[in-house]
């Protein structure tokens, strides 16, 4: 190798050196790391390759040489009498077989070697010192020789025992142990922390670690931590002659050590064993990136030894990563068949757990905005099973210049109809939803679901096909079809169609309530148009109406009435009622009924009902000329009190407002 090549490699190593020590920094120190896994591993191994290659490159300093990085400065520190080294990492079965080939000449050629096979936890890991089985101290990892103490917030776990089951154990014991975050939690707590506006965590392990290195253990306290307990340390005597039996002891003594523990013969049975978890790895309610082999007799661990870095007797075989980063290509606003707008992030292709991605969801404007993502942007993306692709976190340092952040379109970009949000909403809505063909199957099959137009037999595979050969293009075409039409497609006799066509024609008749569900105005379901239908009379009057006097009706506030407003003023969906109603629908007036004895007087409705939803119970006051009001006043003629009611009892109590139990209110509506 010549003078300019070694220069070129030595370039490289600094460089690769400078890279993971950044990152070291940002997921150790920060718990903030800018990359994934996957990404960091391939950087290390390319390291590990070179200085094998080239051993003169090697530096005492090297990444290779360590685990992490320096403990904070906040926290005290923990001195690991035995360090707590990394582990190799294997990816391909093969690297698995070279290991196993390792160990067995290392053992004088034993046949076969017994090895320990358990999940390797994606968390946070800390050494636990109990002292004539109390606990006395817990640190993290830290740079594998000195970590961080965080005793006071180890504390907080309920699954840690503070003090050991039973009567017999080591003076010393040292417990080396994964935190985690149990998936359903970490969701949780997510949710919990973008309501109070605090930090959203990128994925569990992250959480994990940021919650273990609270500087105030009450913080620590209030999360979902969970503790599994994965080898040992210092022990002032011997536990077990095999780190099986060891783990028995463990959880004797009151660790929670994970049910996926087994004890595998060879290569062949680690194999297997990674198979299965790997098959079962997105139900476990832990996130877990590997499994980890290590060799069971622990005189044999001594006789294998050590390398710099790790032990010759363990090995992590990792799983496919979740996460990759690539590129964001472009944004595109996709309508759906509810009309709800998604912004959808086209990405360059990338391999992430097996699959080739291409497009990951933003899921909508807010969350577009809460992660800032551009076009340009370098982003880490994250597949989880079946889960659908999405963003976990910008690479900003990687920004281009010169990016603009993202806004959702003002039309639909299907249809060109006006986009509209409804208020407290997230979502973002094509109000164009009975003539936009992005949501004509969802509009066809909600049309004449039972409690809509109740047209029996026009089914998903039906609709399918007729939108496909494009029959009907919206709910009006329905009422054009002929027999012809209809037994032309796959499954349908004559016999059939005539019956499709004879419930077309029977629905012309529907109720105004049912049509008014039928129409798919966002926010109005059966109970709604129910109440629309009584309070204005006509559909003429509902449409006209403006924002104020829709408001008028019952159970319809301001975010009701705009999108009412909005809907029925889309010229789309004026222009297709218009189609419906020159096809021979005639939405039927509501009955009026005689005076009841309840006409006029002013309901409050306050705690659960058992015989009824709030909104039919609403739905039967308006049909009875009263009024349900929200909130209770002297004008208040009943207050209808459910189960566990709220303040409105208390103000009603104040007030000296007449109230009722739902037996009462029941006798009062008729029922």
């Amino acid at each position: 190798m010549n003078k300019g090549d070694r220069g070129e490699l030595g370039r490289r190593a600094e460089k690769l050196r400078g890279e993971i020590n950044y990152h070291n920094y940002r997921y150790y120190v920060l718990d903030n790391p800018v990359i994934p896994d996957a990404e960091y591993d391939r950087l290390l191994r390319e390291l590990q390759a070179l200085e094998a290659a080239h051993p003169e490159l090697m530096t005492a300093d090297s990444p290779t040489q360590r685990v992490g990085a320096k403990p904070r400065a906040e926290f005290g520190e923990v001195s690991h009498a035995i360090p707590m080294t990394s582990i190799d990492n294997a990816f391909e079965e093969e690297e698995v077989n070279d290991w196993d080939r390792r160990v067995r000449q290392g053992l004088a050629a034993t046949p076969e070697v017994d090895y320990t096979a358990e999940p390797k936890f994606d968390g946070a890991s800390v050494s636990l010192r109990y002292e004539d089985g109390v606990l006395v101290q817990a640190g993290t990892r830290g740079d594998g020789v000195t970590g961080e103490d965080v005793t006071a917030n180890v504390r907080t776990i309920k699954t840690v025992p503070l003090r050991l089951q039973g009567k017999v154990w080591p003076r010393a014991l040292e417990v080396r142990s994964e935190v985690v975050i149990p998936k359903k939690d970490f969701e949780r707590l997510n949710a919990a922390q973008a309501k109070r506006g605090g930090k959203i965590f990128a994925n569990p392990r992250n959480a994990a670690a940021g919650s273990l290195r609270q500087l105030d253990p009450r913080v620590t306290a209030s999360r979902p931590l969970a503790f599994f307990s994965w080898g040992l340390g210092e022990v002032s005597e011997p536990v077990a002659s095999r780190y099986s039996d060891a783990v028995k002891r463990l959880r004797k003594w009151g660790f929670r050590t994970t049910e996926f523990f087994n004890t595998v013969q060879g290569a062949r049975g680690c194999l297997v064993y990674y198979r299965r978890i790997a098959a079962e790895r997105d139900r476990l309610p832990f996130e877990v990136d590997g499994v980890v082999y290590k060799v069971d007799e622990l005189s044999d661990r001594d006789r294998l030894g050590f390398t710099a870095r790790a032990p010759c007797w363990a090995l992590a075989h990792k799983f496919p990563a979740h996460e990759e980063t690539t590129l964001v290509e472009d944004i595109i606003a996709s309508v759906g068949r509810t009309g709800v707008i998604t912004p959808v992030a086209k990405l360059k292709p990338v391999q992430v757990g097996g699959v080739t991605v291409m497009h990951a969801t933003l899921h909508n404007q807010d969350e577009v905005e809460r992660k800032d993502v551009r076009i340009g942007d370098t982003v880490i993306v994250r597949r989880a099973g079946d889960v659908i692709p999405e963003i976990v976190a910008v690479v900003k340092a990687k920004r281009p210049h010169g990016t603009k952040p993202w806004q959702m379109p003002k039309t639909c970009p299907v249809c060109g109809s006006q986009v509209v949000r409804g208020a407290g909403e997230a979502a973002y809505r094509c109000a164009g939803g009975l003539f936009c063909p992005a949501q004509v199957e969802g509009a066809l099959l909600h049309f004449a679901s039972r409690r809509a137009m109740d047209i029996e037999g026009l089914g998903d595979k039906l609709v399918e096909q007729l939108v496909a050969k494009q029959q009907v293009r919206t709910v009006a075409d329905l009422y054009h079809l002929k027999k012809a039409d209809l037994v032309a497609l796959d499954r349908m006799g004559e016999k059939s169609a005539q019956n499709l066509l004879e419930r077309i024609e029977k629905s012309k008749d529907a109720r105004l309530a049912r049509f008014m569900n039928a129409l798919g105005i966002p926010q109005v379901g059966e109970a709604t148009a129910e109440l629309l239908a009584q309070h204005f009379g006509s559909l003429e009057a509902v449409m006209n109406a403006d924002r104020e006097t829709l408001q008028e009706a019952p159970n319809v506030g301001p975010s009701k009435a705009e999108d009412i407003h909005a809907f029925f003023h889309q010229k789309h969906n004026r222009e297709v009622i218009e189609a419906l109603l020159r096809a021979g629908v005639k939405p039927a007036a509501p009955r009026r009924r005689k005076t009841s004895p309840i006409s006029g007087k002013t309901f409050v409705l306050t705690g659960g009902l058992e015989s009824m939803s709030r909104d039919k119970a609403k739905s039967r006051l308006a049909a009875l000329g009263a009024r349900a009001a929200e909130s209770v006043s002297k004008k208040t003629d009943y207050v209808a009190v459910g189960a566990e009611p709220g303040s409105k009892a208390e103000k009603a109590r104040a007030l000296g407002v007449r109230m009722i139990d739902e037996k009462q209110f029941l006798r009062l509506i008729g029922e």
